[in-house]
């Protein structure tokens, strides 16, 4: 899942994942991120519902395609927003409900991963209503696919959700079935990052003979 060509226009603050405004070029304008606001991968960005004060950041992305989680129709101002700026619009409709319990929808959110993991609609946002569960549990899903270990999905997934992440939203995570989807490339973690970093702190360095 690369799109390098996309990466240079894209403002610092962005590929950092940071919501800080920032202003361009000293004009008045402001550039606010999304809510939740973050890059999961190149090509690939993360993020609560976009309201107009976050068009003009959106459009820094130079998006192709938006994966919209909710089954709430788009307001009439967004869809505007996306024909003007040719942004194809994916919608699959998650119910969100705030019991701790409920049932995902698996089939949908494989359906939601081939729009994502087809290049060709990136760069790309994925977005729910707060950026948190649907988003979180599609992202957490993606990252099964690209093979990284449950205590980096988890870390990510709470990141985002913090004092509302749900063990149903993991326990889907954790049994969902990447099989079936194939010639993905795996993406180090940030279990991987410490196991390198591990092996090269403990390596054996054998001692240098003295010479008499």
């Amino acid at each position: 899942m690369k799109l390098d060509q996309h990466q240079h226009d894209i403002h610092p603050s962005i590929a950092t994942g940071q919501s800080d405004n920032f202003e361009s070029n000293g004009d008045e304008d402001l550039y606010t991120p999304p809510l939740n606001f973050s890059m999961v991968d190149n090509g690939i960005f993360r993020s609560g519902f976009p309201d107009t004060a976050n068009f003009l950041f959106i459009k820094t992305l130079g998006l192709r395609s938006i994966v919209y989680l909710c089954p709430e129709p788009y307001p009439e101002h967004n869809v505007e927003f996306l024909k003007a700026n040719r942004i194809h619009l994916f919608q699959f409709g998650i119910e969100g409900t705030k019991e701790p319990f409920v049932n995902i929808p698996e089939t949908t959110i494989r359906e939601a991963l081939k729009v994502v993991l087809d290049v060709t609609n990136h760069p790309l946002l994925i977005h729910c209503k707060r950026g948190k569960h649907r988003t979180g549990c599609l992202v957490g899903c993606l990252r099964k696919i690209e093979r990284w270990c449950l205590t980096s999905i988890f870390d990510e997934y709470q990141r985002f959700a913090a004092a509302k992440a749900r063990i149903s939203d993991k326990r889907f995570m954790e049994v969902f079935d990447a099989s079936g989807f194939k010639d993905v490339p795996a993406s180090p973690c940030s279990c991987s990052k410490r196991k390198t970093h591990h092996h090269h702190r403990t390596q054996y360095i054998p001692p240098i003979a003295m010479l008499w």
